[in-house]
């Protein structure tokens, strides 16, 4: 493998982009995989007999085990080499995500989504860890930005195929589709997706060896703790649409549980595709002309986002709920572009699995509250009301970014790793 440090062939170049492929279909998988459950939530209600809390608790097991996990996960992308974290962790959640159909009361199913967290939260690190030994400085946010569009592919399949399927055949049926699938990729991507070899530097870090002083050094950095919390924030509404927008198109536009898992996704995630292309683009161009410039494209797209999440839940027809998923989508998307591009600007190359890992974890802890918060408020306030107030943690966090992008710009580097 040439790092990103050196000077890469023709060959080294298309190859870099390959390896970005690869992780693509192993990223469609992650996402398929733990959205395919909350387009099935009815049918759990009913088949197990599950509350509206029960089911929140559910959804928010993965995301805690995924959270507790992720600094760990990071170190270890760190230390060992990242192609055997990732296959291993994508064979070892395929096979839970097809155990889970054998779930048959409320403690199996919260067991089967704990251990699928545990599994899912290795891969980002070690994903973001090998795009970024591939891509330097001024292919980052693309690869990084191509990437991300599988977290949107998968998504939407996990979400629509899991209703259209949970319809026909029951909601076991899906679970036991996409772990399968998943095995097989994990089989065929031993052969196609080659060892790395790390850098001297990198395999002799004191920093990678000790987790917790590489933790505390990634956090010692103010930018890097301004952007795990404005990733906390954007997670928790990104995991309420997730978690409850299926069931909101259910209850409030009396829309069937497949066409509810089509719509909840479909508008939504491809009109986030087209964000965080464009988002990428735009950011490396940004990040050459000025330091800040990834979190500047950040900004504006959570500031713009904000009236089409009021939108989404507040609308009463179904072309203003159209419109208000799309336009959310595609700016979530010029947000998600960047998540790992911006912090790797303000961390050095052998911390960057920690870093991942630490920011993956925080971002998913504060989120997994989203769907128990939401599920208790919505009993007061109706879950439409809901999801539209959440437009008001976009707005807050696009005005943290946009002073942080400012401090970075004014700094003249977006290498600074003192507190801010």
């Amino acid at each position: 493998m040439v790092l990103a440090s050196e000077q890469p062939t023709s060959a080294d170049r298309r190859y870099a982009w390959c390896v970005v492929a690869m992780l693509w279909m192993v990223c469609f998988f992650n996402y398929a995989d733990r959205q395919a459950i909350f387009s099935l939530f009815p049918l759990l209600h009913t088949g197990l007999g599950l509350t509206p809390f029960q089911l929140g608790i559910v959804g928010s097991s993965f995301m805690w085990m995924y959270a507790i996990s992720g600094p760990i996960a990071g170190w270890f992308s760190d230390r060992i080499s990242p192609r055997t974290v990732v296959l291993s962790a994508l064979a070892f959640w395929s096979v839970v995500t097809a155990g889970t159909a054998l779930s048959h009361s409320y403690a199996t199913l919260i067991a089967f989504r704990t251990l699928g967290g545990l599994g899912e939260a290795f891969y980002f690190p070690a994903a973001m860890a090998l795009i970024g030994s591939y891509h330097g400085a001024e292919t980052r946010s693309r690869a990084m930005a191509f990437h991300q569009t599988s977290v949107y592919a998968g998504t939407i399949t996990g979400g629509a195929m899991a209703g259209i399927i949970g319809e026909r055949s029951g909601w076991r049926a899906s679970f036991v589709i996409f772990g399968v699938l998943g095995v097989v990729l994990a089989l065929v991507l031993i052969y196609f997706l080659r060892p790395i070899k790390q850098s001297a530097s990198l395999s002799s870090s004191n920093a990678a060896r000790d987790f917790f002083r590489s933790a505390r050094s990634v956090l010692r950095s103010g930018s890097v703790i301004v952007m795990v919390a404005v990733f906390i924030g954007a997670n928790f509404v990104a995991i309420v649409f997730l978690t409850w927008l299926p069931t909101f198109l259910l209850v409030k536009f009396h829309m069937s549980l497949g066409s509810a898992g089509v719509n909840s996704t479909v508008y939504l995630q491809i009109a986030s595709v087209i964000g965080v292309l464009l988002g990428g683009f735009l950011a490396d161009r940004f990040a050459k002309a000025t330091p800040g410039g990834r979190q500047m494209i950040q900004a504006i797209g959570l500031l713009c986002g904000v009236p089409f999440i009021f939108l989404t839940g507040w609308s009463l027809t179904l072309a203003g709920l159209i419109i208000g998923m799309i336009g959310f989508g595609f700016f979530k998307g010029m947000y998600d572009a960047n998540i790992w591009a911006s912090l790797y600007d303000v961390i050095p190359v052998e911390q960057r699995g920690t870093a991942a890992g630490l920011m993956n974890s925080l971002g998913w802890l504060g989120g997994g509250f989203a769907p128990i918060v939401i599920a208790t408020a919505a009993q007061h306030f109706g879950l439409g009301v809901c999801l539209s107030a959440t437009s008001a943690i976009y707005l807050l966090l696009a005005l943290i970014l946009f002073g942080l992008a400012l401090h970075l710009r004014k700094s003249g580097s977006c290498a600074t790793l003192s507190v801010i």
